[in-house]
């Protein structure tokens, strides 16, 4: 039998191991963000932070609905070369919000980038868009091409029947992986209830991060929240009531493949070769949409590779940008 000072000392080794063992996750969990200030931008407070100096690189976040913390920790890497702006859009994070859904838009979102790069006294800048931030990005350059240096396109898509297939494949996914959840799911909608309801989007979110937005569903704990990440207001008005199912709102008039050869600034289009979200057999498009623009599948990553493969993801983003 142990006495009673074996015992102790077991117990401390446990207590030792178990911090070990969290600590990682524990340190992921700390937002470290830079300094911040508000401006004004279409009438709008608009949150931003700054850190590092040289040429701006924009951050904008997906969803939409996300807030610039997606971001963090991630990205200060790059702010020893470069002056990299991290910022809510209208509506989310720490950014004023609508008093009607309906004042949110694609175009907005847009526009809102242009304003801000005007009220920073910024020149030409870097624009890199993540997820649906890579639509924003895309319109942008469509719209104010003269403003941008160059952009790069994470993990994004083209056109509506892009995220269309997203939510055909997710649910597909969903049905095989989580039987239960699909059967309680089918049970909502005969009720009728749409992808906006409470009782449905929490329910289908319950599996929707692991499931779809990682290689290693471990990675997970590395993307960061916080209480004031997501609007949903924004994301259903943007992409539809039923926006898990079937795409709509302004998402279901987005069509950029014929104009993308058009664009004259360099150009790097990111891709995840387990992105669930942007799925491969789409993205790989790109090829032909954009054959000006530098391609890069990540091939042990989903719908971040910044998380899932940060060193080759920085690297490559950084050789672009010094290019």
């Amino acid at each position: 039998m142990l006495t009673r000072e074996e015992l102790k000392t077991i117990a401390i080794m446990c207590l030792v191991v178990s911090l070990v063992t969290m600590a990682p996750k524990l340190a992921a969990q700390q937002i470290r963000h830079a300094a911040g200030a508000y401006d004004t931008v279409n009438g709008a407070k608009l949150w931003y932070e700054s850190e590092g100096t040289g040429e701006p690189l924009i951050l904008i976040a997906g969803g939409p609905g996300n807030s610039h913390v997606c971001f963090h920790n991630h990205f200060s890497v790059l702010a020893d070369k470069f002056r990299v702006i991290y910022f809510d859009s209208f509506g989310r994070g720490k950014s004023d919000r609508a008093k009607s859904p309906s004042k949110y838009s694609l175009a907005r979102d847009v526009d809102d980038v242009e304003g801000l790069r005007k009220a920073l006294g910024l020149g030409k800048i870097n624009l890199l868009g993540h997820s649906y931030g890579g639509i924003v990005a895309q319109a942008y350059a469509l719209k104010y091409p003269s403003s941008l240096k160059r952009v790069i396109l994470s993990c994004t898509l083209y056109n509506a029947e892009m995220w269309q297939a997203n939510n055909d494949s997710s649910n597909h996914e969903i049905q095989q992986q989580y039987p239960e959840v699909w059967a309680k799911l089918m049970d909502l909608r005969a009720r009728g209830l749409h992808s906006k309801d409470d009782e449905h989007r929490t329910l289908y979110g319950s599996v929707l991060t692991r499931l779809l937005f990682f290689y290693d569903a471990s990675n997970a704990a590395r993307l960061l929240h916080d209480p004031l990440s997501f609007n949903n207001d924004v994301y259903y008005q943007i992409a539809g009531d039923d926006a898990d199912f079937l795409i709509g709102g302004d998402i279901s008039r987005v069509d950029f493949r014929t104009q993308l050869r058009g664009l004259l600034m360099p150009i790097l289009i990111i891709a995840g070769r387990f992105d669930r979200i942007a799925i491969p057999r789409y993205s790989i498009r790109y090829k032909q949409y954009a054959p000006q623009a530098d391609f890069v599948m990540f091939e042990k990553s989903g719908h971040y590779p910044y998380i899932e493969e940060a060193g080759s993801y920085f690297s490559t983003v950084r050789e672009f940008l010094m290019k």
